[in-house]
């Protein structure tokens, strides 16, 4: 890769590295597993980058990467890989109105989502970073009306979990 290419993709990837951290949450547990996926996406990151052609934002395209590395590692694993637990990072998240209620849907939340497969999981992330359809569709691969498709039953999957 030469030097222009390079310096293109090392300030892309700083200016959007919260994307491959956010990925690694979902689908890690403990700051080993996140700091080795992390690696693992930035390598792929990396290697498929001469090949991107601009045709969507460099943030679609890697949360495709990202979240494809991130699904393939985590379905070759023997042992399913458990995703951080919500306790064990509420301490770190500041609020200025403190609603247990508020606090305990969100467990509630946290843990029906854990529940879900891993392409619902990244579907359920990209609609909570509130991506559009078109640009769930353009990441995950799918066509848009499949990504609604998706979403939607997803969402009736939810309902049934957290209303048995």
């Amino acid at each position: 890769m030469d030097k222009k290419l390079e310096h293109q993709f090392v300030t892309e990837l700083e200016n959007n590295q919260n994307i491959v951290h956010k990925v690694c949450t979902l689908y890690t547990n403990d700051k080993h597993s996140h700091n080795d996926l992390f690696q693992e996406i930035t390598i792929q990151l990396w290697k498929a980058y001469p090949k991107f052609r601009g045709e969507s934002k460099f943030s679609t395209w890697m949360y495709r990467v990202a979240l494809n590395t991130a699904i393939t590692l985590y379905r070759k694993s023997k042992k399913r890989v458990q995703t951080q637990d919500y306790d064990s990072v509420i301490y770190k998240i500041t609020a200025n109105e403190y609603d247990p209620q508020e606090e305990e849907q969100l467990k509630l939340m946290y843990a029906a989502v854990k529940q879900l497969g891993d392409i619902e999981k990244a579907l359920v992330f990209l609609y909570l970073e509130d991506k559009d359809y078109r640009e769930i569709a353009s990441t995950l691969g799918i066509t848009e009306v499949n990504a609604r498709v998706k979403m939607n039953r997803i969402k009736k999957k939810l309902k049934t979990i957290l209303n048995p």
